[in-house]
């Protein structure tokens, strides 16, 4: 049983989807502080707020928070329009670009070509 443990957690789909738990987990913490820490900063500076989470209204004996849903919102834009250009700028770096074809690999096409024509 033990060697079937150790089996487990050595394959490689453990180790890499545990690499990828926690690289997500200090990305979210970046894009976390790029949002609080910078773009929350400046709509502070633009609207004397750092956040909407004290924005409410009663309702009879109830008080209705819609400050905080208006900054959980405008954290979902900012965090999904962050992460859009990141994975745009990572695609960017990280595609693969078609290799230049070597003189053999361009005389082999030619001669496929000539001979799917001559049928």
């Amino acid at each position: 049983m033990r060697e079937d443990l150790r089996k487990f957690l050595l394959r490689g789909n453990v180790i890499d989807l545990a690499v990828a738990v926690v690289i997500g987990i200090a990305f979210g913490a970046v894009v976390t502080s790029l949002v609080d820490d910078i773009i929350m900063a400046v709509v502070g500076a633009i609207f004397s707020e750092p956040n909407f989470n004290d924005l409410t209204f009663d309702i009879g004996d109830g008080v209705v928070f819609y400050g905080r849903f208006l900054t959980a919102v405008l954290n979902f834009l900012i965090i999904g329009t962050a992460l859009f250009f990141i994975v745009r700028a990572a695609e960017v770096l990280f595609v693969k670009q078609s290799p230049v074809p070597t003189r053999e690999v361009e005389l082999l096409t030619e001669i496929r070509d000539e001979l799917r024509a001559r049928r």
